[in-house]
């Protein structure tokens, strides 16, 4: 598997730079309060939050952008069927206001698709703007067959293929199939009792 490197990055030489790395326990509290503010109240009943509810990211791809110890971008990975395709859904994407013009959102990204090529996934969907996610490949041209669970605009259902022809063919509704939260925590919790000592 390819190594991913953890390179700071900055645009603007006066700002500090920030760093990409995996999700750690600790960003769930920064991670919340950033879609909070960047996507309102309301945003857990947006349709794209139907493939997330209950599930845990796909296995190394939940990103965090760092700046001084300070969480401002985030963004995940979930495993989903596109209608009997596997594939992945990229969402949310999420970058603090004050840090949107040091390219936080083009390399939580790159470095989130890079990640996904690298352990052999084969398509990325989303729901978002054409003319932003155009710039990482993405496109409708193989989503006009695919739904779903919930209302959308069918020009911002966008897909990109990191294998080629890994969305041919795709139709059908999109549905979630990742590893349920209540399994990883039980999952969990097996793994903290097997490693109590007992007694013989």
């Amino acid at each position: 598997m390819t190594a991913l490197r953890k390179t700071p990055v900055a645009l603007n030489p006066d700002a500090a730079p920030f760093v990409i790395r995996a999700e750690r326990a600790p960003d769930v509290v920064a991670r919340e309060a950033l879609l909070d503010a960047c996507f309102g109240a309301n945003r857990h009943a947006r349709t794209c939050e139907r493939l997330r509810d209950g599930r845990m990211p796909a296995e190394g791809l939940a990103f965090s952008a760092v700046q001084n110890g300070r969480l401002v971008g985030t963004l995940r990975l979930w495993h989903v069927s596109a209608g009997g395709t596997s594939a992945l859904v990229l969402g949310p994407l999420a970058v603090d206001p004050l840090c949107r013009k040091l390219g936080v959102g083009t390399a939580l990204m790159q470095h989130a698709l890079a990640a996904a090529k690298a352990r052999g996934h084969g398509a990325v969907l989303l729901l978002g703007d054409a003319p932003y996610y155009a710039r990482f490949g993405f496109s409708a041209l193989k989503t006009g067959e695919l739904s779903l669970p919930g209302p959308f605009e069918r020009d911002r259902l966008l897909g990109l293929e990191l294998r080629d022809g890994a969305l041919d063919g795709a139709w059908g509704m999109i549905a979630s199939t990742g590893v349920s939260v209540l399994k990883a925590s039980t999952a969990r919790a097996g793994k903290a009792l097997a490693s109590i000592p007992h007694a013989a």
